[in-house]
């Protein structure tokens, strides 16, 4: 499989690796993408984990929760410029779907794009023309997920990302006591700037773990003092430093971002909290959505495009 020039830099936006090593891993890898990023870890050269995919789109992603029904929304609705996105009649509009999607149920973007918006008698997808009419500017519902019980959530960055976490309490009359509001708070903050892949170990995919192994007993390999040893030792090992990956990849299990307010795991400063409490707290399950994840930016030249005016 050929690669190309654009696919180099790709692998090295995703993996933070030189031109010339991604260039390499490529052609190792036979063009293969994922393999690339594969071969690169297992020489220490990438991080553990592919960083996002290229953020490029915009608009916002709001999180919003309806304690009185237990149900939360995130929600990510794109326009074309960051200036449409900071529009108040935007962001208004995208908290009205948000509270849509509770008030009415809907599960799929199409089932809100035909929902009545917040009892206008006009459907979101006819409020959404409107807008669009006004502003002078596409815009798009792109995605929306929902959770139900008792949730916090957060927006980082004017909708760059938003978050929500669920949470299992055994007293929920508790849930309403500012130090349980400020401890969900601050976990969702903690979802938003580590970013973990799973809530906890038995989250974590059979295939994922048995890849992540197969990837550390790849770099001991590479290691002169190690590369002796049989297959079935290096796979011992591995399993024996997979302890670094879970702290990596999973909330509970993360070192919590506050040290201020907590030295230790994330699981320990929810406990912390709940004894302060009186009840037992568990995290239950997040959403973390980012802006434009996965979408290319369009790409402008201006030179050209004055030039075809010119031209006529």
């Amino acid at each position: 499989m050929a690669f190309t020039a654009q696919d180099v830099k790709a692998l090295r936006e995703k993996t933070g690796v030189g031109m010339m090593e991604c260039k390499k891993a490529l052609t190792e890898a036979d063009g293969d993408m994922d393999k690339a990023i594969d071969y690169l870890r297992e020489r220490g050269l990438a991080a553990a984990q592919k960083k996002a995919s290229r953020i490029a789109a915009e608009g916002i992603v709001l999180s919003y929760a309806d304690e009185s029904v237990k149900k939360g929304v995130v929600i990510e609705v794109n326009s074309e410029t960051d200036f449409v996105a900071k529009n108040e009649k935007f962001v208004n509009f995208v908290k009205d779907c948000a509270k849509t999607v509770i008030a009415t149920g809907a599960a799929t973007v199409e089932e809100l794009a035909n929902a009545e918006y917040m009892g206008t008698g006009r459907t979101v997808t006819e409020t959404l023309n409107d807008l669009i009419l006004s502003i002078g500017e596409n815009m798009k519902i792109r995605r929306f997920e929902t959770m139900d019980g008792v949730v916090a959530t957060y927006v980082h960055g004017g909708g760059s990302v938003g978050v929500m976490v669920g949470f299992d309490i055994a007293d929920e009359a508790k849930a309403s006591d500012p130090a349980f509001i400020d401890m969900g708070k601050n976990v969702a903050m903690q979802i938003a700037a580590m970013n973990p892949a799973y809530l906890d170990q038995a989250s974590v995919p059979a295939e994922v773990i048995e890849h992540e192994k197969g990837i550390l007993a790849a770099q001991m390999k590479e290691d002169p003092k190690m590369a002796s040893k049989p297959e079935a030792v290096l796979i011992k090992i591995a399993e024996g430093k997979m302890g670094k990956y879970y702290k990596e990849s999973c909330l509970v299990e993360q070192e919590f971002v506050r040290g201020d307010l907590f030295q230790g795991s994330v699981k320990g400063y929810i406990d912390s909290v709940a004894k302060e409490l009186g009840t037992t707290i568990k995290a239950n399950g997040f959403i973390r959505m980012t802006r434009g994840e996965g979408l290319e930016k369009r790409q402008e030249n201006f030179a050209e495009e004055i030039a075809k005016q010119i031209n006529g």
